[in-house]
């Protein structure tokens, strides 16, 4: 049996859930489930806060304007989140989106803009990385936000480095030919359940030697090359996450 309703729509509210509470919507939430929906009242609706589980409410409508939903009943447990965090170099618009969008559906817990030596994009809109990570929690059962950092210098991110965390360094200059066996090797026989992990992706322009040199000074770091071929760092974090979630995560 699957494990979720992937029929009902599903919502992120900031709200506390509770039987019996009444969440009102944002205009921007009324207009989705009434005008692109086609939703009515009664309609069923799946909720999330991220802190409460997941609840099953009924669309209401309190006034002639205003619509909110009648929580009814918990369907799911709030879980703990895998301790996943995804540091990577900026990117223009539209690949930025889907890159937030596809950490958070391969379980990334926190996601770190980080500025390097090369990287081109040093703006970013975290407003738009939340809206983007509440989009994809929506769409896939997700019951935990990720957070959403801002920006950091790789200089500043390498001096407040604690050592209990693995670090996973993607760099295509690594000279690693079996990434799941370099992975395997790192979680050694002392670990039984998920790590705490950083996967760490850098520009299209790579990292500087002065940066590489730093990072490989690092406690706990595995150095890795993901396959023959330069991948784009969309595809990267995608390519990155998956080894690092089927070796040390929570896919085991």
């Amino acid at each position: 049996m699957p494990a979720y309703d992937f029929r009902s729509p599903r919502l992120f509210v900031d709200a506390p859930l509770a039987e019996g509470a009444q969440v009102p919507l944002t205009p921007e939430q009324a207009n989705y489930l009434r005008n692109v929906l086609r939703l009515a009242p009664g309609d069923a609706v799946l909720v999330f806060n991220g802190r409460e589980g997941e609840w099953r409410a009924a669309l209401a409508s309190p006034s002639k304007k205003a619509l909110a939903l009648a929580v009814a009943e918990r369907v799911r447990e709030q879980a703990g989140a895998c301790d996943l965090h995804y540091l990577f170099a900026p990117l223009k618009h539209a690949r930025l989106d889907y890159m937030v969008q596809k950490a958070v559906e391969m379980g990334a817990s926190r996601l770190v803009p980080v500025i390097t030596a090369h990287t081109r994009v040093e703006r970013v809109n975290t407003a738009r990385m939340r809206a983007n990570a509440v989009e994809a929690a929506e769409q896939c059962g997700i019951l935990s936000l990720a957070e959403i950092a801002g920006p950091v210098k790789l200089a500043a991110l390498i001096a407040a480095w604690t050592p209990d965390r693995l670090l996973v360094f993607c760099d295509e200059g690594a000279d690693v030919k079996d990434p799941v066996a370099a992975l395997a090797a790192a979680r050694g026989d002392a670990w039984t359940g998920p790590l705490p992990l950083s996967v760490l992706v850098g520009p299209e322009g790579g990292f500087s030697e002065e940066e590489r040199a730093a990072l490989r000074e690092l406690p706990n770091v595995v150095r890795l090359a993901l396959g023959p071929r330069i991948l784009r760092a969309d595809t990267a974090a995608v390519a990155a996450l998956t080894l690092v979630q089927a070796v040390l995560g929570d896919w085991r």
